[in-house]
């Protein structure tokens, strides 16, 4: 297989990674006009989109199991299930078959994502395999800031199927892209066929893989706590409500810059751990400066600051499970995704009850950041980057 054909797959796969976060974020921009199109509250399509983390939890590690197993299949189901679920929206025009199509969207998500390092793995050599990461990881970011975008160009009543339709067709056109992509390329030049059980047992049993998912726990909770209520916070300090969806715009796409260059760079110098600690103090101290003073001017400032040093912390984690894990990577992949999206569901929840105090909210977020640097000292102390042999499992590099 030749460069070209590997980053032909690479660039499918991060079609595919955007159209996920696409289609899950297409009713957050619209919520009110989306309850009022279809006849529900905003508590109600609040849940197109809170379900994704939530089925996240449960699916991901079987998704990451059926991945390490059967990799090429798995990733096309997920492309396949993501198109379908985005179709079935339009059939109807109802909010019970949109709630169905979601769905189906978010069972395929883990599939997708989950796949991040093991596309990599499979299909680009050693040296070109923390850029591929970036990408993929970069290209879920571009899918978010795609959604903000399309919804604020698209946000009346009338415009909602032509805002759904707009999805489904990126959707589909990614799912055919890669399947057609991995099926010319096949199942790669460093193929691993390992038992469920095996992965399960390697991914789970391993301290470092445990402490990487500790680590990603609260600071993955703070940027899903400041995406879902950011807007509500700053509205106190006199940013209003298409302001404030600016900012979160611009926070979305400091994380796809920061997402495409900063781990490259990084892995390349073999600098992984005092990244993520700088990453994570960074994002610490912007969240206390707009806790202390709250405005837009600081609100921008702390939210691109987020953007830029605390995104790249998930590329450069799953980079690392990927060189520690070799063959159970998917598995691995998945623990640390399933990781994240419950501390999102915890720090999300404990800010959703301080959203009228937007500074206690900003302050528990700075703490839930500013935890991860102790957590991730602790991965000094594992052989960080030696790839793991005592599960039987080999990398297969």
């Amino acid at each position: 297989m030749d460069l070209v054909q590997r980053w032909r797959v690479i660039t499918a796969f991060a079609l595919v990674g955007a159209a996920t976060q696409l289609v899950w974020l297409t009713y957050a921009p619209v919520t009110t006009v989306a309850a009022q199109h279809f006849g529900v509250s905003e508590s109600a399509v609040g849940w197109l989109a809170n379900m994704f983390p939530l089925l996240y939890v449960v699916l991901a590690v079987p998704a990451g199991i059926a991945l390490d197993r059967w990799f090429r299949p798995s990733l096309i189901a997920g492309a396949v299930l993501t198109a379908v679920g985005a179709a079935l929206r339009l059939l109807d025009g109802g909010f019970a078959m949109v709630l169905i199509g979601q769905t189906v969207v978010a069972v395929a998500q883990p599939l997708v994502l989950n796949a991040i390092t093991g596309i990599a793995g499979h299909y680009l050599d050693e040296k070109d395999r923390a850029t591929g990461i970036a990408v993929g990881t970069a290209s879920t970011f571009a899918g978010m800031a795609a959604a903000f975008v399309l919804g604020a160009a698209l946000p009346a009543p009338s415009q909602l199927t032509t805002l759904t339709a707009v999805g489904t067709i990126f959707a589909l056109v990614a799912a055919i892209v890669l399947t057609v992509e991995l099926m010319r390329a096949g199942t790669g030049p460093t193929p691993r066929t390992v038992t469920s059980l095996a992965t399960l047992r390697t991914a789970v049993g391993d301290r470092y893989v445990r402490r990487l998912c500790v680590a990603v726990f609260l600071p993955f909770g703070t940027f899903v706590a400041l995406a879902t209520y950011g807007q509500a916070l700053l509205e106190p300090a006199g940013v209003s409500a298409d302001t404030a969806s600016i900012v979160l715009l611009v926070n979305v796409l400091a994380g796809v810059v920061g997402c495409a260059v900063i781990p490259v760079a990084v892995l390349r110098r073999g600098v992984e751990l005092r990244a993520v600690m700088v990453g994570l103090t960074a994002s610490a101290a912007a969240c206390l400066l707009v806790a202390l003073a709250p405005g837009l001017a600081t609100g921008l400032l702390a939210f691109v600051l987020i953007g830029m040093t605390l995104l790249p912390a998930l590329p450069i984690v799953l980079a690392m499970a990927e060189r520690h894990t070799g063959a159970a990577e998917g598995t691995a992949a998945g623990l640390i995704w399933m990781t994240g999206n419950l501390g999102g569901l915890v720090v999300a929840g404990l800010t959703g009850l301080l959203v009228d105090r937007p500074s206690l909210a900003f302050t528990l977020c700075a703490v839930a950041t500013i935890l991860g640097v102790p957590l991730a000292l602790r991965l000094r102390h594992d052989g960080a980057l030696a790839p793991i042999q005592r599960s039987g499992i080999s990398p297969a590099r």
